[in-house]
């Protein structure tokens, strides 16, 4: 799990207080000087999902929507931090990837609203969008909550494919379903609460939101019946969720992954193994994200190109142009096509 620069956060969140008085500081239910609700979201990924809720009623603004930005990495800005101040509702991920909005609302101390998708996936809450899986946490649902033969199908927590979360706990949250669904129900339960006229519309949308991720879940659910336990490789692990709906095997050593995700450098030998992984075909597909390519990685995508492996691109921010769900349909499109081109 990489982190920010805190030296550089830490210079904004001081110059974050003559921007605030400037501002003013929000409070639970307001949004500035129009009155209107505010919604603020990390990156343009949970701001997608919430614009999907929010329709026409509110317009959402994401702090991070540049398709090429890597939000492990982000400086928050003075600016960023007095629209978290003044959002009547803040959406981000958690679980350390976007530290600096749990900083910016450490540092202004005001009971802001918030939605934080990691913390709903810790909850371990079954839907029928592929939950079964383990969460790093105890996944033990109440007897109401049994998952059904076909989720319990996808619990890779107490198989072979659980060692494929490579720290033990992945951030990526964006990449399970589940998650995205609950983060959307969840802002429809706020968004109620700061407009009860809305309601009806949140609450509908929310559950337009759930409907429409099956047409992701299918295409996994797809892959999952024709594709079970198809080696892939991947140069991180941001796609750990998706390759777990999908009912796949990660074989990239665990030395690879884990200095890729740590940001420190591969060891020689795990360099070799995964070259060697990839110049072999000894997997189907090799999942690449290239916001965070580097020498290394672009030498595993040569490799990989070389024998003919499709590489499937997975990214932390929305590309131009599509939504949520378009993104993620498109990229288990892809996955799908991928490893039928491989068999």
């Amino acid at each position: 799990m990489r982190m920010s620069s805190r030296a550089a956060l830490a210079a904004a969140t001081l110059s974050c207080a003559t921007v605030l008085a400037a501002c003013g500081s929000g409070t639970t239910g307001d949004s500035g000087s129009d009155g209107d609700l505010s919604v603020v979201a990390s990156t343009n990924v949970w701001g997608s999902v919430a614009q999907a809720v929010a329709g026409d009623r509110i317009e959402v603004e994401s702090l991070i929507s540049e398709p090429n930005a890597d939000p492990h990495s982000y400086e928050a800005s003075p600016l960023d931090a007095a629209a978290i101040s003044d959002a009547s509702l803040v959406v981000y991920n958690g679980g350390g990837y976007d530290h600096f909005v749990d900083d910016i609302l450490e540092s202004i101390g005001d009971d802001v609203p918030t939605v934080e998708a990691f913390a709903l996936f810790e909850s371990g809450e079954y839907s029928d969008l592929h939950s079964g899986h383990d969460h790093g946490t105890s996944t033990d649902a109440p007897a109401s909550e049994t998952p059904t033969e076909d989720e319990a199908a996808h619990d890779h927590a107490g198989d072979d494919h659980a060692g494929h979360d490579h720290n033990g706990v992945n951030e990526h949250v964006w990449y399970d379903l589940a998650t995205a669904d609950a983060v959307a129900h969840a802002i429809a339960e706020q968004l109620s609460e700061l407009d009860p006229d809305g309601a009806e519309v949140y609450r509908a949308n929310a559950a337009d939101f759930h409907e429409s991720l099956h047409s992701i879940s299918d295409v996994t659910t797809r892959i999952a019946d024709t594709h079970a336990d198809a080696p892939i490789a991947q140069t991180e692990t941001i796609g750990h969720y998706l390759v777990l709906s999908a009912g796949l095997d990660d074989v990239t050593p665990t030395d690879f992954t884990n200095a890729i995700e740590n940001g420190t450098d591969p060891s020689p030998a795990s360099i070799a193994e995964t070259r060697q992984l990839l110049l072999d075909k000894r997997v189907g597909v090799l999942l690449y994200n290239p916001q965070t390519e580097d020498k290394v990685s672009r030498e595993m995508r040569s490799a990989a190109e070389t024998s003919g492996i499709p590489v499937v691109e997975v990214f932390e921010t929305l590309p131009e142009g599509v939504d949520y769900i378009q993104w993620q349909t498109r990229t288990a499109e892809s996955l799908a096509a991928g490893l039928d081109s491989a068999s």
